[in-house]
């Protein structure tokens, strides 16, 4: 099928923004790290696991690993004919290796050892682990790009000022560098703890109670060995489980997905609402259209494309982390299907992620009018008259200067009068004199840099 018969986005219209992600969770890729894991485990086995396991001679090693490294698009066909028989997928890949391995005399008297005392959640729990790590390794590096990004942002406009505010309404002023340090500090935050998540696997045998290792020899501990084989993939085991490994892991990396989704749809909104109140002007594009109508516009298209995509990964997500800490006894299979769409999670939020990088590029600060909307709203100095009257003992501060600022508009005239009349120490009203909407910054500008 044509990229334009596909009937995901993410194969057709974005599959070259998401390809490392697209490749890493395909069908093929999971096929051949099942594949993978299948002959290592043969290896293991017989090099590790003791006397009942006869070694490979030095050539039938060699020869095992080459059918390892020889895996192709081919052997990817292969195993999807098989299974069109099975009805089985891991099944499949075991009679694939099975296959592979009848074509050397020195590994026939070894093809019984192709997954040797495993059920299939073993090499799909190890398989899904795999493909997590390396899916988080790649999200994280876009996450890097973005969250320096926004560093260099907000140190680069750490003193612009800009009017804040709260309840849509003027607030304390602050700086377009701390407000963007704001999102940079939460997305780090996020990204330390997705970097300490480690995917879980089992490889305890049909319900996780090691019996067919334990038959084979119990004289090895089992729980260490196992281990041992799954830290091979940089994996850590669970070795107490049900046939399936609970997926709580799983959860776990699909909820901090969730939150740095919900960080980047609140950058995305706020973005969108200062590009809107002329606060961040947009770069032009040559050739680039933003209205089939009206020539004139140009829209803020990359956070709303960001927004939407973080919005389909958020449902996603949320439904991989309530599902799949659920089965029924044992095991049931309705997570199969499930664990299937984890790219699709990630997909959507990885080009939410790019997206936002996009619009980033595109955005620069419009000083004059921060300046002007600042200039227009001195009430927002009230704050500090009613903090320099307590300072000097009024008890009802706030009540009074309430009375004579809220709701109404001020500007510098009006407020340096209410100054004047204050009864307080020339002092403090100097102080007072001294403050403007532009100054009056906190350490706003320290933030941003820090």
């Amino acid at each position: 099928m044509k990229h334009q018969d596909l009937i995901s986005p993410l194969d057709n219209r974005y599959s070259q923004k998401i390809i490392n992600l697209a490749n890493n969770f395909s069908e093929s890729n999971l096929n051949k790290t099942r594949f993978e894991i299948e002959i290592d485990w043969i290896i293991f086995l017989t090099t590790q696991c003791g006397k009942n396991f006869k070694p490979l001679s030095s050539a039938a090693k060699k020869n095992l690993l080459n059918i390892k490294m020889n895996f192709d698009h081919r052997s990817a066909k292969r195993i999807k004919d098989i299974e069109s028989k099975t009805n089985h997928d891991v099944k499949a890949v075991e009679y694939f290796i099975r296959e592979e391995m009848g074509k050397f005399s020195n590994l026939k008297k070894y093809q019984h050892l192709v997954h040797f005392a495993l059920t299939s959640e073993d090499i799909n729990s190890l398989s899904y682990a795999v493909l997590l790590r390396d899916a988080r390794d790649i999200y994280l590096r876009k996450l890097d790009i973005l969250i320096k990004d926004l560093n260099s942002k907000s140190r680069s406009w750490a003193s612009i000022p800009m009017l804040a505010r709260t309840h849509g309404q003027a607030a304390s002023p602050s700086t377009l560098g701390k407000e963007i340090k704001v999102f940079q500090q939460r997305l780090s935050r996020q990204k330390a703890m997705l970097k300490n998540m480690k995917p879980l696997a089992k490889f305890g045998g049909a319900t996780g109670n090691f019996h067919t290792l334990d038959l084979s020899d119990s004289r090895i501990n089992w729980v260490s060995k196992t281990r041992k084989f799954l830290n091979l993939f940089k994996v850590e085991q669970n070795p107490i489980t049900t046939q399936i490994e609970p997926h709580d892991g799983i959860a776990e990396i699909s909820q901090c997905i969730q939150r740095i989704n919900n960080i980047l749809i609140d950058l995305n909104q706020d973005i969108w609402i200062y590009i809107s109140n002329d606060i961040f002007r947009l770069k032009m594009k040559d050739g680039e259209i933003g209205s089939s109508t009206m020539p004139h516009k140009v829209n803020p298209i990359d956070f709303e494309n960001s927004e939407g995509n973080l919005g389909l990964s958020n449902s996603l997500m949320s439904f991989f982390a309530d599902k799949l800490s659920k089965s029924r006894l044992q095991r049931d299979l309705s997570d199969s299907t499930v664990l299937r769409n984890l790219g699709v999670g990630f997909g959507y939020s990885y080009l939410g992620l790019s997206s936002c990088l996009t619009g980033l590029d595109k955005i620069q600060p419009n000083k004059d009018v921060a300046y002007k909307e600042l200039s227009e709203n001195w009430q927002v100095l009230a704050e500090a008259i009613q903090i320099i009257m307590k300072l000097e003992g009024y008890d009802n501060a706030y009540e009074e200067i309430k009375a004579k600022t809220r709701g109404q508009s001020i500007d510098q005239e009006s407020y340096l009068k209410i100054v004047s009349d204050l009864n307080i120490t020339d002092e403090s009203k100097e102080k007072l004199k001294k403050l403007t909407p532009l100054n009056y910054l906190g350490i706003a500008s320290k933030l941003a840099k820090s």
